[in-house]
Formats: C-alpha cells, structure tokens, sequence
C-alpha cells in the first residue's frame, strides 16, 4: 500500500473512531509498527493529528464556523466540476455523495438550474440551501461528526427508495480490477445503495486516486458510466478504464 493511501486510510480511522492504535492498524494493514509509527509521526508534523503513546487522537481545533471548510486543491477540483456541470438538467433527481469535490460542485451548480437533490452531507446540504431553485432533500441517519455526513440504515432506507437519473459520488480510489474503493465500511454501503437507486453514475475526483485501492468495495468499474478528472480524457492513463466502457469526461 503506498503511503498515501496508508494516511488516507489512517485519517478515516481517526475520524470514524477518534483515535487510532498503533498495533491496531498495523494488523489491519498488515504493516510493521515502525512503519505505522513513521506514518503517525509524518501526520502529527503536519498538525493532522495528535501523537500520544501507543497510537494518535485528533487535533483539537480552535473554535472556527463548522461550515467554513478548507478545501485542498480547490482550483484543480473546480476544474473538474467545471465539466461535470454540462451534465445537470432541469427536471433531474440527483443523489450526491459527500467530498470536497463534491462540496465544490454544489457551490457551482447554476442558479437558475431546477432540479431536486438528495444528500447526506450536511455541508453540501447547507451549501444547496441557499440555491434558490434546488428542491433540497437532507437524509438524516447517525452522523459521522468529523466528516459532516449521516451513515446507517436510515440512510440506506431512504436511499434505496429513490429514482434518481443521475448521482454524483466521490471517490477515496479506483483502478480497473478493483472498481470503486472506500476506507470506510459505513460509507461504501452508503454509496453501493446511492449507486443501485441512480439511472447514471458519474463520479468525480482528482487524478491522485486512479489506480489505487482501499478495503472497501463500493462497485464495479462497469457500474460507472461517467469519470471526470482534472486530466484530458485523451490522457493515456485512461485506456483500460476506457476498454471497460466507462465515459471519460
């Protein structure tokens, strides 16, 4: 696993559990100790978490507005939602996962855009509550406080019950063997039901997650049928993700 993925992997923990055990995540890993020590102790230089003995907590923040959210690489995901704007349709029923990326998105979408939004991310929900045209549907559930959105059955129930044409879904990674991949248990079950209730599934994320796995099955590469990047889509590193007929944009 490279080392990106291992931090990926390392802050979800953290963000589901509030803390992380070193002999924990190296077994899940199946990884030395040394190297899950060298990890934490990159995160805590980087003040993304909290060194203590035995493993890591999270930082405590200073009080901040919960709703103001740094976004890494904001100019390279707006890029991205740029393209993926040409999609949206007035008259749509749309599912959007959680993700900076997504978050991005839903700023951007067209004021005079009319369509109806399911979401489990408080934050994009907050965001769409100020479009003056989006009928906006919040799907409440257990909320993962950290991450800002709702996981669980209640989810699930509500997901399952909708007729969406289109869902935009984040992606943690993806390769062409392994399809869609998440850190966290919870939230691929979220998106495997987002996936089965959308006519088309579109999912956007930056460059840095092709070809690369997590534990957790989302889906299939063949159950996408839309992948948009900052990248051109002529770009070679898209040919077999191509050959298994997914559209790049």
């Amino acid at each position: 696993m490279l080392k990106a993925e291992r931090h990926k992997y390392i802050m979800t923990k953290l963000i589901e559990e509030q803390k992380v055990v070193t002999t924990d995540l190296a077994l899940a890993l199946d990884l030395s100790e040394d190297t899950i020590r060298r990890d934490l102790n990159e995160l805590d230089g980087k003040k993304l978490l909290e060194k203590v003995y035995g493993g890591a907590v999270q930082v405590k923040e200073k009080a901040a507005d919960v709703f103001n959210i740094d976004i890494n690489a904001e100019e390279e995901k707006k890029r991205i939602v740029a393209k993926a704007l040409s999609l949206l349709r007035d008259g749509q029923v749309i599912i959007m996962s959680g993700g900076s990326t997504n978050l991005v998105f839903a700023k951007l979408i067209p004021a005079e855009l009319k369509a109806t939004i399911y979401t489990y991310s408080l934050p994009i929900a907050m965001q769409l509550s100020q479009h003056p045209n989006i009928d906006l549907i919040f799907i409440g559930g257990k909320m993962q406080k950290n991450a800002m959105v709702t996981i669980g059955m209640d989810v699930i129930q509500v997901v399952s019950k909708i007729k969406a044409d289109i869902c935009f879904i984040g992606a943690s990674s993806i390769n062409v063997k392994q399809g869609l991949t998440e850190v966290g248990y919870e939230v691929s079950i979220v998106k495997k039901a987002m996936i089965e209730a959308s006519d088309r599934v579109v999912s956007m994320f930056t460059s840095n997650k092709l070809d690369t796995k997590m534990p957790h099955s989302v889906c299939e590469i063949s159950q996408l049928d839309t992948i948009v990047t900052e990248l051109d889509p002529n770009d070679s590193r898209f040919d077999e993700y191509k050959k298994s007929g997914v559209f790049v944009l």
